[in-house]
């Protein structure tokens, strides 16, 4: 494997959270920690972009992004990484497709949190993702009704599994829906209070 690729081996389930993470906060953790405990992860990596295709405003520099997200993430079984930019993939289709063939026997699972689902249906080839990995989406603060009344919601409404344990067994497509615990903290709001562009101007100086 090459260097700077995590390591995972045939028969391992690996959940992949993707994001700008602009920046990571403990809301990120909690969802990567509640989908390790209720659908059997070996592993999760953290799939920090460079830059998001739907948002006009790009986010801070990658290497701070990084650099918070690790500060947040403690856990033996997360992989903070930088995936899509030496995979050179602009759009998650590619970055699904592009990992499965390098790690051919391994089981990926997409997460995201039901504010994402809201608008899945604007992703680039969602359908694609949809029917080619299973997805988990954990509950949000204020985001249950819009995520459930989704297009891709509805649209897939009949391949929705009741348990999040078994939704790496099942055959594309299969969601699940977890409820969980709430946890508020939102990247739009922190970046409105106005410290962490001051903070990632700071790191990115070494300062």
């Amino acid at each position: 494997m090459a260097q700077g690729f995590p390591l995972a081996t045939r028969g391992m389930v690996v959940g992949l959270l993707g994001g700008s993470f602009d920046p990571a906060h403990e809301g990120h953790a909690h969802i990567t920690r509640e989908a390790m405990k209720r659908m059997g992860l070996d592993q999760v990596w953290w799939l920090v972009s460079p830059g998001n295709p739907l948002k006009a405003r790009q986010p801070a520099p990658l290497s701070v992004r990084l650099q918070q997200a690790r500060r947040v993430m403690r856990h033996p079984k997360v992989r903070i990484t930088d995936l899509e930019r030496r995979l050179g993939t602009r759009f998650t289709a590619d970055t699904i497709a592009t990992l499965r063939a390098i790690y051919p026997g391994v089981t990926f699972v997409w997460l995201m949190g039901a504010d994402n689902l809201a608008s899945f249906h604007r992703w680039d080839r969602w359908r694609r993702i949809m029917e080619t990995v299973p997805v988990g989406v954990l509950a949000r603060p204020g985001a249950g009704l819009r995520a459930r009344l989704s297009p891709a919601a509805q649209i897939y409404g009949g391949n929705r599994v009741g348990r999040g344990e078994n939704l790496a067994r099942m055959k594309p497509p299969a969601w699940v829906f977890v409820n969980l615990p709430m946890n508020d903290a939102s990247s739009t709001e922190i970046r409105a209070k106005g410290g962490w562009r001051g903070s990632a101007a700071g790191a990115a100086r070494g300062s």
